[in-house]
C-alpha cells in the first residue's frame, strides 16, 4: 500500500522540519512549499492525500490557498496552521471550505488525531451516490435536492453546524447524515436534547464529574463530550440552554477541552459540533436568551431545512414510504397496504403541518390504524380544523373532506296505499330515514343537521331519543 503523500505549507523551515519529522514517523511522504506560488505549482501534477498550510504566507493567506484547493483539487482535505487565539481566523478558513485548523504552538497529538481525520475522507468513495448513509432524507423537491448536496460538501470537514428548521422536519436525520458521510462515520454519534436535561445536572452531563465532588456522585463519570470524542455531538435545541451552561460550552468549543466537576485538570477532547434547534437565534440574542458569541462559534455554517408544506409533490412521496413502513411495523402483507383516495392525496396537499413530518406519521399511522377495505379517505386523516403555520402565525383554513367511506344509505320510497296498515307507523319510518340521511350527510354533526332541518338542537335530541337513534355514534 502507498504512504499517504502530505503537502506541508509553510514560510518557517523549522516548522516545515517539525511537521516532515512528525508526519515521516507516521510513514507519510511529505513535500514541502514555503509560499502560495510554490504550493500551487506542487498542486498541478501529484496527487496529495492532505494540504497542511499556514494561514499566513510571503504572498498571501492560507484562506487563499484553500480557495484555490476547493477550485482545483476538491478531494484533497486542507487543514489551516493559525496563530493562538486567533478562532475567528480559523472559522474564516472553515467556511471557505478547510477541513480543519490546528492552533499554534503544534500539539502533536492533536496534529496525529487532525491527519488521520483527513485521511479517512481520501479513503471514501470520491462521488456522491458513493456515499452509503442509515440515515435517509426521502423527497425530490428541489429544495430537498439541494440540501443533500450541502450535507455531502459540508460533511468533508470539520466545521461546527447550525441545523435550522420547524418542530419535525428531520433535523437529527440531517445531523447524522452529516456524521455518516464525513471521515467520523466509524466513532459515536451522540444526540442530546438540551431542554431535557435539568439545569443542576448540565455540567454534569455534558464534562462527567470525579466521585465525591457533589452528593450522590458515587463513582466518577465522564460526560457526553468525553463520550463522543473522536466522533460526533448532536445538540438539539440548543437554544433552550442556560446562559451560564452556554459560556462553559463556549470554552469547551473554543479550547477543546473539558473539565469535569470537581477534578482539577482539563482533558482533551476530539469532538465535531452539530447542533440545532426550532427557534430563530437572532430573535433570542436580541432578547438576551442566547449569547452571540456562542451562536457565532456553533453557526460556522448553517443548513436550512425547509417545511413539510413549501415541499410540493414530496407529501405523497412520504406518505407512501410511511404507509409502507406501517405495514411492515403492523405485520401484514404488502398487499394489505391501504390506498390514498384522491381526495384524501389532495387534503394532504392542501395540509400546512405545522408539525411537519412528524405530524405526517402521526395522521397517517392514525388513519392506517382506523380505515376499512385498505383505502384511507379523507374523512379517515381527522386533520385539525384550523392551522397555525409557525413561521408566520397565520391560521389557515382547513382543506375540504369530500370523500368518506362508502355507506348504504336507506332509500326513501312512496309505498303503495294497501302497504300502509298504520299511518303512525309509517310516518315514524319515514321521520327516521329522513333523520338518518341527514346525519350522514354532515357526517352525525347533530348541530348541522339541525340547522338543515330547521329545527332546533333540542328537538332533534328529542326526536333522535324518541326514535332510539341517540346512540354513541351521534356526535354532536
Amino acid at each position: 500500500m502507498d504512504c499517504p503523500r502530505i503537502l506541508i505549507i509553510d514560510d518557517e523551515p523549522d516548522i516545515r522540519e517539525l511537521l516532515e519529522i512528525t508526519l515521516g514517523r507516521m510513514n507519510m511522504d511529505t513535500f514541502s512549499a514555503g509560499s502560495i506560488f510554490d504550493a500551487e505549482a506542487a498542486l498541478q501534477n501529484p496527487h496529495f492525500d492532505l494540504c497542511l498550510t499556514d494561514m499566513k504566507l510571503p504572498d498571501g493567506s492560507g484562506i487563499d490557498l484553500v480557495r484555490f484547493i476547493q477550485k482545483h483539487c476538491p478531494q484533497t482535505p486542507v487543514a489551516v496552521i493559525t496563530a493562538y487565539g486567533s478562532m475567528d481566523t480559523a472559522i474564516s478558513a472553515l467556511k471557505a471550505g478547510a477541513f480543519d485548523f490546528v492552533s499554534k504552538p503544534i500539539d502533536l497529538p492533536t496534529l496525529r488525531d487532525l491527519v488521520h481525520q483527513a485521511l479517512k475522507l481520501s479513503q471514501k468513495p470520491k462521488t456522491q451516490n458513493s456515499f452509503s448513509s442509515k440515515s435517509e432524507l426521502l423527497g425530490a423537491d428541489s429544495s430537498i435536492v439541494k440540501l443533500k448536496k450541502q450535507i455531502h460538501k459540508i460533511a468533508r470537514n470539520q466545521a461546527p453546524i447550525f441545523i435550522s428548521g420547524e418542530s419535525g422536519t428531520g433535523k437529527e436525520v440531517v445531523a447524522r447524515m452529516i456524521h455518516e458521510q464525513g471521515s467520523r462515520h466509524d466513532q459515536s454519534f451522540i444526540p442530546v436534547n438540551c431542554g431535557a436535561i435539568p439545569a443542576e445536572l448540565m455540567e454534569s452531563e455534558f464534562f462527567g464529574h470525579c466521585k465525591g465532588s457533589f452528593t450522590g456522585a458515587v463513582r466518577d463519570k465522564i460526560g457526553l463530550f468525553q463520550a463522543a470524542s473522536g466522533g460526533t455531538l448532536f445538540l438539539d435545541e440548543i437554544a433552550d440552554l442556560p446562559l451560564h451552561m452556554q459560556v462553559k460550552l463556549l470554552r469547551a468549543i473554543q479550547e477543546k477541552k473539558v473539565r469535569p466537576v470537581g477534578s482539577q485538570q482539563e482533558v482533551p477532547v476530539d469532538v465535531r459540533i452539530l447542533s440545532a434547534t426550532h427557534k430563530d437565534l437572532v430573535k433570542e440574542i436580541q432578547r438576551e436568551r442566547f449569547r452571540q458569541d456562542l451562536y457565532y462559534r456553533v453557526n460556522v455554517i448553517e443548513l436550512k431545512i425547509p417545511p413539510l408544506r413549501n415541499r410540493g409533490e414530496d407529501v405523497l412521496r412520504l406518505a407512501e414510504h410511511i404507509l409502507n413502513r406501517l405495514t411492515v411495523d403492523y405485520g401484514c402483507a404488502p398487499a394489505d397496504m391501504p390506498m390514498l383516495s384522491q381526495c384524501a392525496c389532495e387534503a394532504l396537499r392542501s395540509y400546512c403541518y405545522p408539525g411537519n413530518v412528524r405530524e405526517l406519521e402521526n395522521i397517517l399511522e392514525r388513519a392506517f390504524t382506523l380505515c376499512e377495505n385498505k383505502k384511507i379517505y379523507a374523512s379517515d386523516l381527522h386533520l385539525p380544523t384550523t392551522q397555525v403555520q409557525e413561521d408566520t402565525g397565520e391560521i389557515s383554513p382547513p382543506p375540504k373532506l369530500r370523500d368518506t367511506p362508502p355507506k348504504v344509505k336507506p332509500e326513501l320510497s312512496t309505498p303503495s296505499p294497501e302497504s300502509i296498515n298504520n299511518l303512525e307507523d309509517y310516518l315514524k319510518g319515514m321521520e327516521k330515514q329522513v333523520l338518518l340521511q341527514v346525519l350522514e350527510k354532515k357526517r352525525w354533526n347533530r348541530t348541522a343537521a339541525a340547522k338543515q332541518l330547521g329545527i332546533s338542537f333540542r328537538a332533534l335530541r328529542y326526536k333522535l331519543k324518541k326514535l332510539g337513534l341517540d346512540g354513541s355514534d351521534a356526535n354532536a
